[in-house]
């Protein structure tokens, strides 16, 4: 039996997502640029879907736009505000424990000129508003924060620094890295002051290669790609209408019963976290008690983290040592961040629960889990 626990590297498409993509792929496959039927009525869908996302969000459909994932809304989004600012302002803030496609472009910026405050984070993964206040400067004129960590799944204060930033006299700009986020936590961009904000399709059972921004009306986006106009001149390139008609289908399905979903998927994932602490010894758990739904971070001390992903291969049960984007490079930035021993990142897994997980594939994992660290090990304990 297969177990699937790594959903924040990706997800399943839900079967409703399949079969929606296949009407685009074989009866709805006009171009909704064209002006005949074939084309209206694929324009019409997409037009709905935008809709549909708008409104999961209490935001407006001119205020959603499509992309090729989260990674594009990223750099979007951060060179965008930066071109348009950089003849008056060059200070960014974020925070250490980014993903990769925010990190880079941050880094990139540095190199043109920019100057990026990066904020530390404290053992639970969260910033401190306190610091937040004490790095902006007069030209600070963009604060760039995921709300989910992907790694250990913390959740950052965005309520606390929409309001801050609010209440300041200068503008600066906040952007949300929502990839984790969206479909996990009930919230509202507007409500917490938000300016932009990225989601990523393939993290809500929907396809790969699919995303969108939320972008707060009135504010300017400098488009990263150039061509045909399309998405109102922002992101230019005939849509991906599979992707859209995928992308619309999960949110679609989530939306049906939103809390009810995550009430799921907390409880599936607090029953991983008693049962791995009450048959397993010697493990430290890196996910703070407050944290999103369906990620939790365990250190195996004593136990290579790859390898135990790998024993548990063997019996079809698929987890991570980290980020999907950076799992092949050593050590994570995110667990250094947030002061484990060499011992404790080396033994780290990442197990990421959705609502297709069952209590009985938690125990079969917690089983799998007890039987590999014990013959783990023994074997290191046989090699001293």
């Amino acid at each position: 039996m297969e177990i699937y626990l790594d959903n924040s590297a990706t997800t399943k498409p839900y079967p409703e997502v399949v079969d929606k993509m296949v009407v685009a792929l074989t009866n709805q496959y006009g171009n909704p640029s064209a002006i005949y039927k074939k084309g209206i009525e694929v324009e019409r869908e997409i037009k709905e879907i935008r809709r549909n996302i708008a409104r999961s969000l209490g935001a407006k459909e001119t205020e959603i736009y499509f992309t090729s994932g989260g990674t594009e809304c990223n750099n979007t989004i951060i060179r965008s505000v930066a071109n348009l600012n950089k003849k008056t302002k060059k200070h960014i803030i974020s925070t250490c424990i980014e993903h990769p496609s925010v990190l880079n472009t941050l880094k990139d910026l540095e190199e043109q000129g920019f100057e990026v405050t990066y904020l530390p984070v404290d053992s639970q993964g969260k910033i401190s508003i306190d610091d937040l206040k004490n790095a902006i400067k007069d030209d600070t004129f963009l604060v760039s924060t995921m709300h989910v960590n992907n790694e250990i799944g913390a959740i950052q204060p965005i309520e606390e620094i929409g309001k801050y930033l609010k209440a300041l006299k200068q503008k600066v700009y906040f952007h949300v890295d929502a990839v984790q986020s969206y479909a996990k936590i009930k919230f509202r961009p507007s409500k917490y002051n938000i300016d932009f904000m990225s989601v990523s399709g393939h993290k809500l059972h929907g396809p790969k290669g699919i995303g969108f921004m939320y972008v707060k009306e009135n504010n300017r986006i400098k488009p990263l790609l150039t061509g045909g106009g399309q998405e109102i001149g922002v992101r230019s390139g005939t849509e991906n209408v599979p992707g859209i008609y995928g992308l619309g289908k999960a949110v679609e399905i989530l939306n049906q019963d939103l809390q009810g979903t995550i009430d799921k998927i907390k409880s599936l994932r607090d029953l991983l976290k008693k049962e791995i602490v009450e048959n397993i010894d010697n493990v430290k758990i890196n996910s703070p008690e407050d944290g999103v739904c369906h990620v939790l971070n365990v250190s195996f001390r004593g136990v290579k983290g790859e390898v135990l992903l790998h024993y548990l291969e063997q019996k079809e049960i698929y987890v991570s040592t980290g980020s999907a984007c950076s799992s092949k490079k050593k050590g994570s930035h995110v667990l250094n961040a947030i002061g484990l021993s060499a011992e404790e990142i080396e033994g780290a897994i990442r197990f990421s629960l959705s609502d297709l997980n069952t209590e009985e594939e938690i125990r079969e994992v917690v089983k799998a889990l007890k039987e590999s660290v014990s013959d783990l090990r023994m074997i290191i304990g046989r090699r001293r």
